[in-house]
């Protein structure tokens, strides 16, 4: 029996190393999940649609708005499992890995992607190389109303709703402002940051045009250094951290060097309680050398509350 075992679990290995996995485990997470509000999703995905617009003349808010409705904001079980965010089944044609679920009574194969990157590029691969869409690329590239009906009418969705259902996202959220938006133009930062928490584990933040995360209770420099490919000693150099240092749950940590001062519409900090230069400085994304060029003051007495502190 145990001879068995051995050749059916050799098999399954072949199996998903030749890309034909029949179906991932339901409990198997094929993604790092990190559960998006609507406004969280629109804000990490605009400039993938938008990247995606300029590459292949579809609509980002099309695009956007079908990524919320197929994917419930990024938190669908499918999602989870398989990083499709348009529920695009898996016919003969698709050659990478299926995912077997349930879809409106009936089970069904669905693609899946190494991660969300992925799975934009073959949405809209998906629309660029199907004769039936051909139609909708004829349409005015701000005609995101003609989109969403020629969707529906070139089958990509059965729902009778489904073009109401992406028009009402699109002008409730905007999204139709992405559609006047050009990749190159989109700061760096913010292309850095979708880059981040697509391929990441946990929320990114941004302070001072900078990458920046919240320690968590069980985080430690070497586990961040892994987490995001710098060296430890990088880490207590962007932070002003001294070697040794033990990460507290709160402390905010910089993935990237800290500027010289803060943006330009934080000029002064006045310090409030529990607050020191240090904190400061990672609170504006400052290094801390230079705060206290512009504070000497304070290299021979910490800041009290009610001081005024120069971030500029």
């Amino acid at each position: 029996m145990k001879k068995y075992a051995f050749l059916y679990l050799i098999f399954i290995l072949l199996m998903t190393s030749c890309g034909t996995t029949l179906k991932v485990p339901s409990d198997a997470s094929r993604t790092s999940y990190h559960s998006f509000t609507r406004d969280e999703y629109i804000e990490v995905f605009y400039p993938v649609a938008v990247q995606q617009m300029d590459k292949y003349g579809i609509p980002a808010s099309i695009t956007l708005a079908q990524g919320i409705l197929e994917s419930n904001n990024g938190n669908s079980t499918l999602v989870r499992n398989t990083n499709n965010h348009f529920s695009i089944k898996a016919d003969k044609r698709w050659k990478g890995d299926r995912y077997l679920a349930p879809d409106r009574g009936g089970n069904f194969y669905f693609r899946v992607y190494e991660d969300a990157f992925h799975s934009y590029e073959d949405h809209s691969l998906f629309l660029v190389q199907n004769k039936r869409y051909a139609g909708l690329f004829k349409l005015k590239k701000n005609d995101y109303e003609g989109w969403a009906k020629g969707l529906k009418a070139a089958g990509f969705a059965e729902d009778e709703k489904y073009p109401s259902k992406l028009i009402d996202l699109i002008k409730r959220h905007n999204l139709n402002k992405y559609d006047r938006y050009s990749y190159r133009n989109i700061p760096d930062v913010v292309k850095r940051h979708t880059e981040m928490v697509i391929r990441g584990k946990r929320e990114i933040f941004i302070a001072n045009e900078l990458l920046y995360i919240v320690a968590g209770s069980r985080d430690d420099v070497k586990s961040l250094a892994k987490e995001f490919g710098l060296s430890q000693s990088k880490i207590l150099k962007y932070n002003d951290l001294y070697k040794g240092y033990k990460l507290k749950k709160g402390d905010v940590i910089y993935l990237e060097k800290k500027h010289c001062k803060a943006l330009k519409q934080y000029k002064t900090h006045k310090v409030t309680q529990n607050e020191s230069l240090h904190s400061i400085s990672q609170r504006y994304g400052i290094k801390l050398q230079k705060l206290l060029k512009m504070n000497p003051q304070y290299t021979e007495r910490a800041p009290l509350v009610g001081d005024i502190i120069r971030l500029r």
